[in-house]
């Protein structure tokens, strides 16, 4: 056997994992590995110009693809660059295996230039972390970090590769990595005895989140929502987990104020909890939100999601599509004809009630369509009409998503993601590394003026690896989230101050977004009136390559 080093044997490995894309912006410390990837051309190495963007189109990737995304980053000073992106993965609960190359072992008592401790670094933002400190096992801890990040709950995870380490000649076995299967059901017993806690329920509520679309569990939460008569809420759901359509869909619980999560769940005799934890606030609920008297069942393969925060009647570690599909079962066997009764017409006037809520926000938005400044309402209508049926959604509108999301209504799994919140700057490059899992459909990535500054370095990536996304730009020249926020901080009746702190403004230069496009290879164009839209849409869908809009908005901030 020809002795090979450490370098090829990583990327052998990643090769027998099926990975073929290698996101990765180039230094140093990683020169030897960077050289043996042109000798793998089945494994395209994905170029990106700043970490945070590069990590974001790796997240996009593993999301659309359910598989574990390769990121290569460099030392010290690129993983710190991730660390915001890195704590968004870890959120959405994205596969990802993270590596950072460094000088080597030998030169840790130097503390020589760019040293760190690269896994107290990746700790915190990471399922998993550690480091490759002998030729032995570098690949073995290549294959658990695959296999880590590929377990539900899924998640980012980092191993640290040390340049000598690789330089080493390296005769360990390459092998595909073997993913334990995690359907596991709950004891039937269980199930009996939730579903007969449940059915009798007068005011129930469905928490859930994306544990269920990682599950594929779509389609049973619809069937166990439409057997128990409940609405069905998104609490840290960045994927579709039920039709938006379905009369049951209540909405998104939010993820700032614990007061508005609490109100959600504090008339409910009865509660599920399904795939999420309780509650994703910035400002949570310290106290316990639910009814004293309220049965609460929690079904999640995160042991550490159930009860974490709050007590629970009946927890399960299960997967969530077997368990919402005997639960449904069982529920149909204890419910009394009543309570079906009871169910049906709990579920009927939910439905009319969304109906009513649904056609009248559309009829607000109609009555300013034609309005200048414009607002949202007039391009996501518009782009309800022109969008191919199969396009995939990644919306980081943030405070235009209502309106996106009303004409943009995602209804398919698959086809709508957005940011759960906490790091900004993931809709460019999300968009990004959809397209490139998908590159036969319509991507479009939706991001504010404010977040989009984070990580514009994507639109380079995608100009530069020809990925056809679009982009559109929400400008408001603020953040507009922060404004909507202090109207929420401060006192009742307070009319005495309502200036918004300059800094919450972003002019002064005011940004052209079309401009800084152009500049990193990207076309576009401005669109500020609502007469402009359909030649911009038609543009953006028609362009061969990535294309960007900067859609001009009002700056109206609610309350």
């Amino acid at each position: 056997m020809t002795a090979v080093t450490g370098h090829r044997r990583l990327l052998e490995q990643l090769r027998a994992d099926g990975i073929r894309h290698l996101f990765g912006n180039p230094g140093s410390s990683e020169e030897g590995l960077l050289d043996e990837i042109t000798r793998f051309p089945d494994l395209e190495y994905v170029m990106g110009l700043q970490e945070a963007a590069l990590v974001c189109m790796a997240d996009g990737y593993a999301q659309a693809t359910g598989k574990p995304a390769a990121v290569l980053l460099h030392s010290g000073v690129g993983l710190g660059n991730a660390v915001g992106s890195l704590y968004h993965a870890l959120h959405r609960q994205t596969p990802m295996v993270v590596m950072a190359g460094e000088a080597g072992v030998a030169y840790d008592a130097l503390e020589a230039h760019m040293s760190a401790d690269l896994v107290d670094i990746a700790r915190p933002v990471t399922k998993y972390a550690t480091r490759a400190i002998h030729p032995a096992s570098l690949v073995r801890l290549l294959r658990r970090c695959v296999k880590v990040a590929s377990t539900p709950p899924c998640g980012p995870v980092f191993l640290a590769v040390p340049q000598d380490v690789l330089d080493q000649f390296n005769d360990e076995p390459v092998l595909p990595t073997v993913v334990p299967d995690t359907r596991v059901a709950p004891e039937p017993g269980a199930v009996e005895a939730a579903a007969k806690l449940l059915a009798g329920a007068r005011n129930p509520v469905i928490l859930a989140g994306d544990g269920v679309a990682a599950s594929g569990a779509v389609d049973e939460l619809v069937r166990f929502a439409e057997t128990w008569g409940s609405g069905v809420w998104g609490a840290m759901a960045s994927q579709l987990i039920m039709p938006w359509t379905h009369p049951l869909w209540a909405g998104l619980t939010g993820h700032m104020f614990g007061t508005d999560s609490a109100a959600v769940v504090a008339e409910a005799d009865a509660v599920v909890v399904c795939g999420t934890y309780v509650f994703p606030d910035v400002f949570g609920a310290t106290t316990n939100p639910f009814r004293a008297d309220a049965t609460v069942v929690h079904i999640d393969l995160d042991p550490a999601a159930i009860a974490k925060n709050h007590p629970v009647t009946i927890g399960m570690v299960s997967d969530p599509r077997l368990t919402l599909r005997a639960l449904s079962d069982s529920l149909s066997r204890v419910m009394t004809d009543a309570q079906r009764g009871t169910a049906a017409e709990r579920a009927q006037q939910r439905g009319s009630d969304s109906a009513t809520a649904r056609s009248q926000a559309r009829a607000a938005d109609e009555a300013r369509r034609e309005e200048t400044p414009m607002r949202m309402s007039a391009v996501a209508a518009r782009l309800a009409d022109l969008l191919p049926p199969d396009a995939i959604i990644f919306d980081e509108a943030l405070t235009n998503s209502p309106a996106l999301t009303r004409w943009v209504t995602p209804e398919r799994p698959g086809h709508f993601f957005q940011t759960p919140g906490g790091t900004l700057g993931v809709g460019l490059p999300g968009a990004v590394g959809l397209k490139l899992a998908q590159p036969d459909r319509t991507v479009v990535g939706f991001s504010g003026d404010g977040g989009s500054m984070y990580t514009y370095q994507a639109l380079w990536s995608a100009a530069h690896h020809r990925i056809a996304a679009k982009f559109v730009v929400c400008h408001n020249s603020s953040y507009r989230l922060l404004k909507e926020n202090l109207v929420r901080y401060w006192p009742d009746g307070d009319s005495g101050r309502r200036e918004f702190p300059p800094f919450f403004d972003v002019h002064e230069p005011t940004i052209d977004f079309v401009a800084l496009a152009g500049a990193l290879g990207v076309p576009g164009m401005q669109v500020s009136k609502p007469g402009e839209v359909d030649e911009a849409i038609h543009a953006m869908l028609g362009h061969d390559g990535p294309y960007l809009l900067e859609v001009v908005l009002d700056r109206e901030v609610p309350g």
